[in-house]
C-alpha cells in the first residue's frame, strides 16, 4: 500500500477509535491493520527471517483461513515476519488459456480478504509462462531462501509447486535441509472434518448450495461491480433494481436464481434481493445481475457495490404473464425480509 494511502486509512481508523472510546497509538493502528503487499517478487527484499506460505488462495476459505492463522501466530511467536507468496493471473489462465477459468474472488476481493489476516507481507507475483518453466530447486533456492529469507514454510495440504508441479512435501523436506529452513504441512483432518477446496466451493455456488458455499468461505460470497443502466423494467412493477456490471470476465456467478443479499451503502447495511438471470419472462437474451433493496431509494448509478450473498431463495422461472411475475416478487420479498428478520 503506497504511504500516502496508509495515511488515509489510518486517519479513517483514528476517527472510529476516537468515536468509540477505544484509544490505540498510532502506532498500534498501523501495525494491527496494514498489509505491505508487492505486485513482483522481484520488488520485495528482507534482512529479517521470514515464515512463509504459498499458494493461490482462491476464496481465502475456511482452510485457508487456518493456514493463515498458524503462519501469523507461530511467526509472531518466533519474532518472524509472515510472508503469503500468491500468484495473479492463476497459472491455468496462462497454460490453459482455451479452459473457462472462473475464481471465487477477484485479485482485489482477495486482497482486502487478506489485509484482515494480520500477515506482515502479502507479494502477488505475475504468474506467466516464463515462471511457469521454474523448476522446484530453482523455486526454493532463488524465491525462497535468497529473496524471502526464509525461516520456515507452512504449506496446505498436498501442495505441489514447480514446473509440471513437480515439487511437493517430500522434495521440499529434502531442500530444506540444504538451505537451513523449516517445513510444515497442515493436514486436512486437521482443518476440519471435510477436506475444504476452492473447488468445492465453485461448485457448491454454480449448484445453488450457497449455505455449503458461505460455511466453507467462512464469510458470504460477495460479486462487485458498477451500477449501470438498465432497461427500468424493475422500477414499473414496484421493484427498481440496481443493475451490477462486473468487469473481471473470470468471476464466478453463482447459480441463476433469486438471493438474500446485503451492501453496506454509505455505511449503513442495506438488505434486499437479487435476481441473476436472463429474465426469461420479459424476453431477456443475456445474463443480468440486478438488485432490488429494500426500503431503500437512493441513486446509485455510477457507483462500486459490493454484494454479500446470504441465502438462495429460489431458481429463476418463466412466468407467462406480468402478473404472475409481480406476485412471485411480492412472496420472494416476504420470504427475504422473514429470513433477515431470523437470521441477520
Amino acid at each position: 500500500m503506497v504511504p500516502f494511502l496508509r495515511y488515509q486509512k489510518a486517519q479513517k481508523l483514528i476517527v472510529i477509535f476516537k468515536k468509540t472510546n477505544s484509544y490505540r497509538t498510532f502506532a498500534e493502528i498501523i501495525n494491527f491493520t496494514f498489509l505491505n503487499t508487492f505486485q513482483n517478487i522481484s520488488n520485495f527484499f528482507t534482512e529479517e527471517k521470514t515464515f512463509v506460505t504459498i499458494g493461490t488462495f482462491d476464496g481465502v476459505h475456511f482452510g485457508h483461513q487456518k493456514i493463515l492463522e498458524k503462519l501469523v501466530f507461530e511467526a509472531k511467536q518466533a519474532g518472524k515476519k509472515s510472508v503469503l507468496l500468491t500468484f495473479f493471473p492463476h497459472p491455468r489462465m496462462v497454460l490453459q488459456k482455451d479452459a473457462k477459468i472462473e475464481m471465487i474472488n477477484t485479485i482485489h476481493e482477495r486482497s482486502a480478504l487478506l489485509e484482515k489476516t494480520g500477515l506482515d507481507y502479502l507479494i502477488i507475483h505475475p504468474f506467466s509462462k516464463a515462471f511457469s518453466k521454474t523448476t522446484a530447486l530453482e523455486f526454493v533456492r532463488d524465491t525462497l531462501v535468497n529473496k524471502l529469507n526464509i525461516s520456515k514454510l507452512i504449506i496446505g495440504y498436498d501442495h505441489h509447486f514447480g514446473k509440471n508441479r513437480e515439487g511437493n512435501i517430500t522434495q521440499l523436506t529434502e531442500h530444506s535441509l540444504v538451505y537451513n529452513f523449516t517445513v510444515e504441512e497442515i493436514l486436512a483432518q486437521d482443518i476440519d472434518d471435510v477436506s475444504i477446496s476452492s473447488t468445492k466451493i465453485r461448485q457448491a455456488l454454480i449448484s445453488g448450495s450457497l449455505k455449503t458455499a458461505n460455511k466453507y468461505l467462512g464469510y458470504p460470497f460477495m460479486l462487485n461491480g458498477i451500477v449501470v443502466n438498465g432497461k427500468q423494467l424493475g422500477g414499473k412493477i414496484g421493484y427498481p433494481t440496481a443493475n451490477i456490471d462486473i468487469k473481471e470476465t473470470y468471476k464466478l456467478i453463482p447459480k441463476a436464481g433469486v438471493y438474500v443479499v446485503k451492501s453496506n451503502i454509505q455505511n449503513k447495511i442495506i438488505f434486499g434481493m437479487m435476481n441473476i438471470g436472463c429474465r426469461p419472462t420479459v424476453d431477456g437474451n443475456h445474463q443480468t445481475i440486478e438488485v432490488h433493496f429494500f426500503d431503500f431509494n437512493q441513486d446509485l448509478y455510477g457507483k462500486h457495490l459490493t454484494v454479500e450473498l446470504l441465502y438462495f431463495l429460489r431458481d429463476e422461472h418463466k412466468f407467462d404473464a406480468i402478473p404472475l411475475l409481480i406476485a412471485q416478487l411480492k412472496k420472494d420479498e416476504d420470504t427475504a425480509r422473514d429470513y433477515i428478520k431470523d437470521n441477520c
